[in-house]
């Protein structure tokens, strides 16, 4: 007669944290999601810090074109994730979850502090941004974070350019003309055509987003609008 074998319970593996890189361009709903993600983790009790850096709406805060704002802590160059975050603990602190909004203006030493946090700590780290400036060359930030993510998500809200096709590039504009000189970060938004004040000093600064097409031809809306209404050339000669 065969003994019978006990088998022994399965012991489920504990969750592991990881680093999510969510990204679209400009207009896509990032902060949005950012926002709509904490909600759905506080929801269910879970304890989260949110962390900004640059925002359109000022220091400390992230907002959403939908009108949504919540409060968050401002990254500056200097800020250190791994030590904040183990301050917070060792004083007792809870820590389930980072909202990280505004990722590509982070350092790429800050994007390694983040991947440790979520490797060494556990806790689950969910950043937020564009990949590419207005010279389409990748945020340093950016390029970190595609290197470290465990997981890489492009946001489904398809931005358009100004021809309805999928927008791809963040232009940025003075006084309605697209320019690709100056410093990468100037905090600005999304604004229409008809926004520009061509009179003002200093030039109005605004973000457009372009399709591949466009943005390489440097065909804004408001240069578009401009080129559709130039008088026909008279019929002589």
């Amino acid at each position: 007669m065969c003994p019978r074998i006990q088998s022994s319970p399965v012991t489920p593996s504990p969750p592991v944290a990881e680093l999510h890189f969510f990204t679209g361009t400009m207009d896509s709903g990032k902060s949005t999601l950012a926002l709509q993600t904490n909600h759905n983790h506080a929801a269910r009790g879970r304890v989260g810090r949110i962390f900004t850096s640059r925002d359109r709406s000022g220091a400390a805060v992230v907002s959403s074109r939908l009108g949504l704002t919540h409060e968050a802590r401002e990254v500056d160059p200097d800020f250190d994730f791994w030590r904040d975050i183990v301050t917070t603990l060792t004083a007792g602190g809870r820590v389930d979850y980072l909202i990280c909004d505004e990722a590509q203006f982070y350092t790429r030493e800050q994007i390694d502090q983040l991947a440790k946090v979520a490797d060494e700590l556990q806790i689950d780290v969910f950043a937020f941004g564009i990949l590419t400036d207005f010279r389409s060359h990748l945020f340093p930030g950016s390029a970190r974070l595609v290197e470290l993510a465990d997981r890489m998500n492009v946001l489904q809200v398809e931005a358009l350019c100004w021809c309805g096709k999928r927008a791809t590039h963040n232009a940025r504009t003075e006084d309605g003309i697209m320019v690709t000189e100056g410093d990468v970060v100037v905090v600005g938004d999304v604004e229409s055509e008809a926004s520009a004040d061509t009179s003002a000093e200093p030039a109005h600064v605004a973000y457009e987003v372009l399709c591949r097409q466009h943005h390489r031809r440097r065909l804004t809306a408001a240069r578009a609008k401009a080129v559709s209404l130039a008088p026909e050339p008279l019929p002589f000669g």
